[in-house]
């Protein structure tokens, strides 16, 4: 009985091995890759070896690696073999509590209804009674375009075109930025959704298009708002309304 069983595991033996010899002689020659012809596609580009290498290599040829440079950021494309479409990262809509309208104590000896612009701060306030006012964040003039004075409320306008003047428009030439001689309102619009135009001069208290802006010295010389907010404003003061900067 032993001798039978042995001789059954040595002949069990022996065919294991023949197996495994023709196994590795049928697999001794690895069989060719058949991919895609799409050979950018990322699951080519996960072969590994240096014949899948050649397949993905051999028909699309080396792509440079590219960067994206954004005004918030850097992006990388990704490697040659598996360029990588990157989205832009979103410009910041949301803003600090501060340049929210808000309902503050504000001490003043101007009557209610006038405004006066801080321009150190960046706040706008609507004098109101019973020493408050109505207070709304800005952007105002950059350095060099500042400025401050009194006037009055000339004009108002809903969704105005935008006229850039003459020495804004040579201005930006030279920086190679080309303005148009004429753009009507709309929410493309620098000038946003109103505006209220100052005395006689080029100055004005309007919306804007990039309301991240607010909070910042970015202007040439007028007084932006977040539309939201230079609509509210727009509802609450008529023409004639006495403007302080300071």
């Amino acid at each position: 009985m032993i001798q039978k069983s042995l001789f059954l595991a040595v002949g069990l033996m022996a065919a294991l091995s023949q197996t495994a010899a023709m196994a590795q002689d049928r697999y001794r020659e690895r069989p060719p890759v058949v991919v895609s012809p799409d050979l950018a596609a990322p699951w080519v580009m996960q072969l590994t070896g240096p014949q899948a290498r050649a397949i993905a290599t051999s028909r699309q040829p080396a792509q440079p690696r590219v960067v994206y440079r954004q005004r918030r950021g850097i992006f990388d494309s990704g490697s040659a073999a598996q360029p990588v479409a990157m989205r832009p990262a979103p410009i910041r809509s949301q803003l600090e509590p501060q340049w929210l309208p808000q309902i503050v104590r504000y001490e003043t000896r101007e009557k209610p209804g006038t405004i006066v612009i801080d321009t150190n701060n960046r706040f706008l306030y609507l004098v109101m009674e019973n020493g408050q006012a109505r207070r709304y964040g800005v952007g105002v003039g950059k350095p060099g375009f500042e400025w401050a004075g009194e006037h009055k409320i000339t004009r108002k306008a809903e969704w105005p075109e935008w006229n850039p003047p003459s020495e804004m428009i040579s201005r930006e030439a030279a920086k190679g930025h080309y303005l148009p001689a004429k753009m009507e309102g709309g929410p493309e619009n620098p000038l946003g959704a109103r505006a209220m135009y100052l005395g006689s001069t080029l100055y004005r208290i309007h919306g804007t298009n990039a309301p991240w802006t607010i909070g910042s010295a970015v202007s040439s010389g007028c007084i932006r708002l977040r539309n939201q907010d230079v609509t509210d404003l727009y509802t609450r003061v008529n023409v004639g309304t006495r403007v302080i900067v300071q």
